[in-house]
């Protein structure tokens, strides 16, 4: 009975003993751990020049085509523009990693114009077949917004929209006509300008090479109102008044290469704070 007591006492005190070595070692802190990265969301200004393939159309009208006799018979063959270069320079700002905007400004290089008209009056009034030429050049100004659509292997595509003016400056037209009976005439307009409301889409889709500089190659519909020509004139030098031709529907589908360069570093975010496990 003696020996179990002394046993018991024993244990008891060990015990105690490694409770009380227990006590004195030092608490380790428990484990730290970094927050997850906030999403980025940045802003800076950037400045972008752009250079492109242009494809007009447009419907060549006169106004004394509205003055034929009913059941005249009207076809026009081969109307069409050649097609052109435009270079382009803007700024912009991107507000966020999704949106960003910009202001353009464009020169679009002359492109000539040619076709025929064939006309063939009714009652046996005989026919007319028409040749034309002419061109424009044209300034295109305008405030664009974008939707960036996300980014993948550093590609990222963009839808956009954009308003603002067009001045077109024809460059003359002439029209040189054949009767069925043989007669020619020939008669010239100049050339005259206009500015009217243009409005854009764009597609396309941006590689960001660095941190500050982006690659864009990107489609575009360009709507730009109709040109006008000035004075009119036979061969001769008689005078016919203000030109009655007109180019309507002038529309353009653009291919372009643009850059992007962002003028100062966008910040980087502040580190994430260190989070304990409570």
């Amino acid at each position: 009975m003696r020996s179990v007591i002394f046993l018991a006492a024993a244990g008891a005190a060990s015990l105690l003993t490694n409770v009380a070595l227990a006590a004195d070692l030092p608490v380790s802190p428990p484990p730290q751990y970094y927050a997850p990265p906030p999403v980025e969301d940045f802003g800076g200004w950037y400045l972008r020049g752009d250079i492109g393939m242009t494809t007009t159309s447009a419907k060549l009208h006169n106004a004394l085509y509205d003055t034929l006799p009913a059941g005249t018979v009207f076809n026009q063959f081969g109307h069409g523009f050649d097609g052109g270069m435009s270079y382009g320079v803007g700024v912009g700002y991107q507000f966020n990693s999704w949106l960003r905007a910009d202001v353009t400004g464009e020169y679009r290089s002359k492109v000539s114009f040619t076709g025929s008209d064939f006309l063939t009056y009714p009652a046996g009034g005989g026919s007319l077949t028409d040749g034309y030429n002419g061109g424009y050049k044209s300034w295109v100004a305008l405030a664009n917004i974008y939707a960036d659509l996300g980014t993948w292997w550093c590609l990222t595509p963009f839808v956009g929209v954009g308003v603002g003016a067009a001045h077109l400056q024809t460059t003359g037209i002439s029209d040189v006509g054949f009767t069925s009976a043989g007669l020619q005439s020939s008669y010239f307009a100049d050339g005259a300008s206009t500015t009217n409301l243009a409005w854009a889409i764009h597609a396309g889709v941006a590689y960001k090479v660095t941190n500050n500089f982006t690659v864009e190659l990107a489609y575009r519909y360009l709507d730009m109102g109709k040109a006008v020509h000035g004075q009119g004139h036979f061969y001769d030098g008689t005078p016919t008044g203000i030109s009655t031709f007109q180019f309507r529907d002038m529309t353009s589908q653009d291919v372009r290469l643009g850059v992007r360069w962002t003028c100062c570093d966008v910040p980087a975010p502040p580190p994430p704070p260190l989070i304990t496990k409570g």
